[in-house]
């Protein structure tokens, strides 16, 4: 895996050599540890008040819990045995899907030990990719808010770190057959946003609608938590892209311009989508404009020009929009916070939209865009995709059964779903006014 890792490296920065051959760099360690951080922020901060605003006030509590624990379980973990199932590597049919359990704990990893992918430590990397971990699950927590047991999604979360998200890092990052491939996701389009939105799609059609859903208002608590959430998902965001550059070199430079570019492409596209529809531009619609076009520039940020970044910003705010207000509606699916109407959707267009914008003199040496086929490249971004819907729907279905089975159910009864899920299940409530 270090070996692959590496290769991907040197192609985008010439100048770094294999892990073997590289010592500690202060510059890049400093960054790395600053954007792991940042990304820390995005879900402890930016998405707890972006989904905490988003959802009622007497389930707000509930909201931010589920966001917390979370993060909370998936790092826990990861550092039990998900990173060692992500990121091992080895010959065989088995490792085509998920590694072993070989760094059980990190067993075996030293804190002097450089990354395979960069002049910085090897546990600056196992703490960066443990928060890409923990913020996919706690987006997918926006699909089942105020209808879910709180118990049910603890146990729910650590299975699918488990068996959900370690298999998809090791497919595409870890050395996996769509790695092989040549499937190019810079920072997490299949890996973290396709995933994130399968499975909350998935959970929210098998809890069921909300008992009052489409029969009273269901307002937000408070938009204005929500649009400051989003500022703060939109500066982390600089860490989650920019920092898997691994290293602060010039491919985190187009990384961090990309990123920003194809954001402020997404807020304007929804505006005018509702501008349009609705005569109304909203905040709120402008704030999950901005999410659509940070969740479609992740899989390309450090591969394509800032043409390139506003096409798949303006595409991901209509295609966003689109999730939202036609395909939910026409399908008849209660994802609460639309996790899939903006993550799913936004980043299966993201990951395709890659294989169309990619330079070739960003893109590493296993692609086939390498080899000048981009058509190939193309094909490889589609399998991704598909893959990653299909396995994670599977999995999340079968997962969702056997975490009811241990909790004895998956759903809140009646009556604590009429009471909200802030004082019925944690005694407290978000604003005591």
């Amino acid at each position: 895996m270090k070996t692959k890792l590496a290769g991907i490296l040197s192609m985008l920065i010439p100048a770094v050599a294999f892990a073997g051959e590289q010592k500690i760099d202060t510059g890049d360690t400093a960054w790395m540890i600053t954007a792991t951080a940042f990304v820390v922020l995005m879900t402890v901060g930016g998405l707890i008040l972006f989904y905490g605003g988003m959802t009622r006030s007497k389930n707000i509590v509930n909201t931010v819990m589920m966001v917390l624990t979370s993060y909370a379980v998936a790092i826990i973990v990861w550092t039990l045995w998900g990173y060692s199932l992500a990121f091992s590597d080895g010959e065989g049919a088995l490792y085509a899907i998920v590694g072993d359990l070989r760094y059980f704990l990190l067993n075996g990893i030293d804190y002097t030990q450089v990354s395979g992918v960069g002049a910085f430590p090897e546990w600056v990397f196992i703490a960066f990719q443990s928060t890409f971990a923990a913020i996919t699950i706690a987006l997918a927590s926006g699909a089942v808010i105020e209808r879910m047991k709180f118990s049910t999604w603890i146990v729910f979360t650590a299975l699918w770190i488990t068996f959900v998200y370690a298999p998809i890092a090791h497919v595409v990052w870890g050395g996996g057959f769509l790695f092989d491939a040549g499937a190019l996701d810079f920072a997490g389009g299949t890996v973290v946003h396709i995933n994130a939105g399968v499975t909350g799609l998935v959970l929210a059609i098998l809890l069921g609608k909300r008992k009052d859903y489409k029969k009273t208002a269901i307002l937000p608590s408070s938009v204005v938590l929500t649009a400051l959430g989003a500022g703060l998902l939109w500066f982390g965001w600089f860490g989650f892209n920019a920092g898997s550059a691994f290293g602060a070199n010039e491919v985190a430079g187009v990384a961090l311009l990309t990123t920003n570019i194809a954001t402020a492409a997404g807020v304007l596209a929804w505006i005018v989508m509702e501008w349009i529809t609705a005569k109304k531009p909203t905040l709120l619609g402008g704030a999950s404009g901005a999410i659509a076009g940070l969740v479609a520039i992740t899989p390309a940020a450090g591969f394509v020009s800032p043409a390139g970044a506003i096409v798949i910003g303006l595409v991901a705010g209509v295609i966003g929009w689109f999730g939202v207000f036609v395909l939910k509606k026409a399908l008849g699916y209660d994802d609460s916070l639309d996790a899939f109407g903006v993550h799913g959707l936004a980043g299966m267009w993201g990951a395709i939209a890659t294989g169309f914008f990619a330079l070739q003199s960003l893109a590493w040496d296993g692609s086939p865009l390498q080899n000048g086929d981009r058509m190939g490249q193309i094909i490889v971004q589609i399998e991704s995709v598909i893959f990653t819907v299909v396995f994670t729907a599977v999995m999340t279905a079968i997962l969702y059964f056997i975490s009811s089975l241990v909790t004895g159910g998956a759903r809140v009864d009646e009556e604590t779903e009429t009471m909200g899920l802030d004082e019925a299940t944690h005694g407290e409530r978000g604003f005591n006014i």
